[in-house]
C-alpha cells in the first residue's frame, strides 16, 4: 500500500510540473528546457526555510514559489525577446547555470552533499507524516494548480498565448506586446514549478543538485510531449504514464542497474515512436 501511495505522490508532483510547463510550451509555443532550475530553486528555498529558519511549510512554500517567480522574471526579461531556437538555447543556458550554482554554492546548498532532514509539513498541530496525509495535501495542490491553469487558458490571456503560438507577428500588429505575455507565462509556470519543488523536498526529506539538472528538464518536457501539447489533461496523462511505466520494469526481472538504464531506453523509444506516428502526443492539439 505504501508503495502505491509513494507513486501517487510522485505522480502529483510531476503532474504539477507538467501542467506548469504545458502553459509555456504547449499553449505559448516557447520551447523551454529551464524548468528543472525553477523546480530546484523552489525545493532549496523551502528546504532551507524549514530546516534553518524553522518556518512553517506553507509560508515557506509560498516563498519558494515567489523565489522561483522572481528568478524567472529576471531571466524571462531576456528570454522574452527571443524566438524559436534562440529561446530554447537561452533557457538551456539558464538550466545549466542554475544546476552549477546549486552544486557549487556549498556554504548555502551544501553542494553535492545535499540537504538532509527536511521536516514534513505541519498545519494547526497536525503533521503530514504519513504518506496518505501527504498524498491528500499533494492532490489538493495539484487540483488548485489545474483549476488555475484551466481558468488561465480559457481567459483572454490564454487566447493571447495561443495566438502567440500560431503567429506572434500577427498578434503584434494588433498592438499586443507579445514579449510581456511571454514573460508573464514564463513567470507563472516557474511559480508552479517552485510549488512542485517544495512538495518534493518536504516529501523526500532530502535534496541534492542531481535532482534538478538538465536531464530532469528534458524528462519534464517529455511528459507533455507524450501527453500532448496544448492539453492540460494531456499533461496529467503524460505524468501518469511516465511515472508508472518505469515501475513496470521492476517486475520484468532486470537488476536495479540494468532497470535504471532500460528506463532511459524506454523513454527514448517512446518519444521516437510518438514523433513518427503521433507527433501531437496522446491528447494534444499541436505538434512540437
Amino acid at each position: 500500500m505504501e508503495y502505491f501511495l509513494h507513486l501517487a505522490i510522485l505522480f502529483s508532483i510531476f503532474a504539477i510540473l507538467a501542467i506548469s510547463l504545458q502553459l509555456i510550451v504547449g499553449y505559448t509555443g516557447l520551447l523551454s528546457v529551464a524548468h528543472a532550475g525553477f523546480y530546484g530553486i523552489g525545493a532549496y528555498i523551502v528546504a532551507l526555510l524549514l530546516k534553518n529558519a524553522g518556518m512553517n511549510f506553507f509560508p515557506a512554500l509560498l516563498l519558494g514559489a515567489l523565489g522561483s517567480m522572481l528568478v524567472a522574471f529576471l531571466i524571462g526579461i531576456v528570454l522574452s525577446r527571443f524566438r524559436d531556437d534562440y529561446y530554447a538555447l537561452g533557457s538551456l543556458g539558464f538550466g545549466v547555470i542554475a544546476f552549477s550554482i546549486l552544486l557549487n554554492w556549498q556554504e548555502l546548498t551544501r553542494g553535492p552533499l545535499g540537504i538532509p532532514g527536511i521536516p514534513r509539513p505541519e498545519l494547526f498541530g497536525f503533521e503530514f507524516s504519513s504518506n496518505l496525509s501527504y498524498l491528500l495535501l499533494s492532490f489538493i495542490l495539484l487540483g488548485a494548480v489545474y483549476a488555475f491553469s484551466r481558468f488561465l487558458t480559457l481567459s483572454s490571456f490564454g487566447r493571447a498565448l495561443q495566438a502567440i503560438r500560431e503567429d506572434e507577428e500577427a498578434l503584434s500588429v494588433f498592438g499586443y506586446r507579445t514579449s510581456w505575455f511571454k514573460l508573464a507565462v514564463f513567470v507563472i509556470g516557474a511559480g508552479m514549478a517552485g510549488i512542485a519543488g517544495g512538495l518534493f523536498a518536504s516529501y523526500i526529506t532530502y535534496i541534492d543538485p542531481g535532482s534538478f539538472n538538465v536531464t530532469e528538464s528534458i524528462f519534464i518536457l517529455s511528459l507533455i510531449i507524450l501527453g500532448g501539447l496544448g492539453s492540460l489533461r494531456g499533461a496529467v496523462v503524460g505524468a501518469l504514464v511516465l511515472i508508472l511505466l518505469p515501475e513496470a520494469l521492476r517486475f520484468v526481472g532486470f537488476t536495479p542497474d540494468i532497470a535504471a538504464q532500460m528506463r532511459q531506453v524506454v523513454y527514448g523509444v517512446l518519444l521516437i515512436v510518438l514523433m513518427l506516428y503521433r507527433p501531437q502526443g496522446l491528447m494534444g492539439k499541436y505538434k512540437l
